[in-house]
């Protein structure tokens, strides 16, 4: 089943002899389930990708599918909404809220849609994330790869199309980085979650199903592992 669907999609900055094309022309589809790496250089336009899968960004050009969903034909307030419900994002710096504890974090975005949360749910992803003895400290008394964990817990709460991770280890040291590693490739095998990860670790892409690489702001190589 295909997830996601991206058609002549394109990211372009200035005009004239200053343009520059950060994503240029690129198409490919996503299936349910997969678990893809997109690698590439820094500047080579992997990160302004993923914000335009994401719905953070709005393209130049082309077009962007979640679940059939054409998302750049909604207006801002409409793209909001939809990004919360069906777009989970990880980002290398995890952007917990300080005054709430780790469970409120994880349950944020199903409050601020005034959805309630499945109990036994909720309760089996803070056990897979391997943080129930710390669902009620605040992020500050939580280790960097816990706090990591908390956020991938946010992005998951809502069970979206979509996961977008954004160099989730690369704030990280190696231990850390390792159990997010093995976090993500957990999710992805649990809950069949569709995840999509910009990295420069070659853990992370040796353990995806897929390697999308990006140079140039094109698509240069697309091979499954």
């Amino acid at each position: 089943m295909e997830i996601l669907k991206v058609e002549h999609l394109s990211k372009i900055y200035g005009k004239g002899e200053t343009i520059v094309k950060a994503v240029d022309d690129i198409s490919f589809s996503v299936e349910k389930g997969d678990f893809v790496a997109i690698v590439g250089a820094s500047g080579s336009g992997k990160s302004t990708l993923l914000h335009l899968l994401g719905g953070v960004d709005r393209p130049s050009t082309g077009k962007v599918f979640i679940d059939g969903v054409d998302i750049y034909e909604m207006d801002n307030d409409a793209l909001a909404i939809f990004r919360r419900r069906q777009v989970g994002i990880i980002y290398q710096f995890y952007n917990l809220i300080p005054i709430l504890d780790i469970e409120e974090n994880i349950t944020l975005p199903a409050k601020l849609d005034n959805r309630s949360v499945n109990g036994d749910y909720l309760d089996d992803l803070i056990k897979t994330l391997g943080l129930s003895k710390r669902k009620k400290h605040l992020p500050n008394e939580l280790s960097g790869g816990e706090q990591q964990r908390a956020s991938i817990g946010r992005a998951l709460i809502n069970n979206p199309a979509l996961v977008l991770a954004d160099e989730p280890t690369g704030n990280l040291d190696s231990k850390a980085s390792d159990e997010i590693v093995s976090l993500l490739k957990k999710s992805n095998e649990k809950y069949n979650q569709t995840i999509i990860v910009i990295t420069h670790d070659l853990e992370i892409a040796a353990s995806c199903n897929r390697i999308i690489t990006i140079e140039d702001g094109k698509i240069v190589s697309d091979v499954r592992n």
